[in-house]
């Protein structure tokens, strides 16, 4: 309880926190921050960013499905990580490239399963900013990922690459904690994809790869000449 509550009064404080820096930076004359539809004789906006990002799997499912067959599903609780690089396009739109890493390696009725998943999205994002600090938004991101598999089990024996489809929907909050970095906390649902598997005989099977995940991350805001 007192994790939370300490987590709980930082999620409190730092809108207002960042708000008094907000004015106290912004407000006068010689502040270096622009808007992003400044003029180009003014100074450089900070409108790009680069930042990392901690996910935390809730019950990430692996349904695997034998073709004309049996079929079972594995539920994880795990992390992934990832890191992003973006742009604030205009005041209410942002779009950034991210790379996700995450796995599994689990048993379930006799049948092993190993993962290493690389997703790479492309993100959009409508966002609102209040009082300079606060940006609630909501994304969609499209992209492929890599899923290299190894089963054992059922007939199973081998290991696979697969690259496949994949594409998430998001919803959080940043926090400007001063002009320079933002605290980015959020719910995403993504599809990774589906792995295929193939044993010697001929048989066929798909794995099908989703998860719900929180996260979060930090951004470093900077300007480009």
């Amino acid at each position: 309880m007192k994790k939370i509550a300490f987590l709980a009064s930082i999620l409190v404080a730092s809108p207002a926190i960042a708000n008094d820096f907000y004015y106290a930076e912004y407000a006068s004359p010689d502040a270096e921050y622009t808007a992003p539809n400044a003029s180009s004789s003014a100074p450089i906006a900070r409108d790009n960013y680069i930042g990392l990002r901690l996910h935390k799997n809730e019950r990430i499912s692996y349904a695997f499905d034998v073709r004309n067959g049996a079929g079972t599903t594995l539920k994880n609780d795990n992390v992934g990580f990832g890191a992003f690089v973006g742009n604030r396009l205009t005041d209410f739109l942002k779009i950034e490239f991210e790379t996700i890493y995450t796995g599994l390696d689990d048993a379930k009725r006799d049948l092993d399963l190993n993962f290493d998943i690389w997703a790479n999205m492309v993100n959009v994002y409508m966002f609102k900013t209040y009082g300079g600090a606060v940006e609630p938004y909501a994304g969609i991101g499209l992209g492929f990922s890599t899923i290299w598999s190894d089963i054992s089990g059922w007939g199973f024996d081998a290991n696979n690459t697969t690259f496949d489809f994949s594409y998430s929907l998001m919803a959080g909050v940043s926090f400007a904690l001063n002009d320079r970095v933002d605290l980015n906390l959020g719910f995403k649902y993504i599809k990774y994809g589906d792995a295929d598997h193939k044993t010697s005989a001929g048989t066929f099977a798909t794995t099908d790869i989703d998860a719900t995940e929180f996260y979060l991350g930090a951004a470093y805001k900077f300007g480009l000449k």
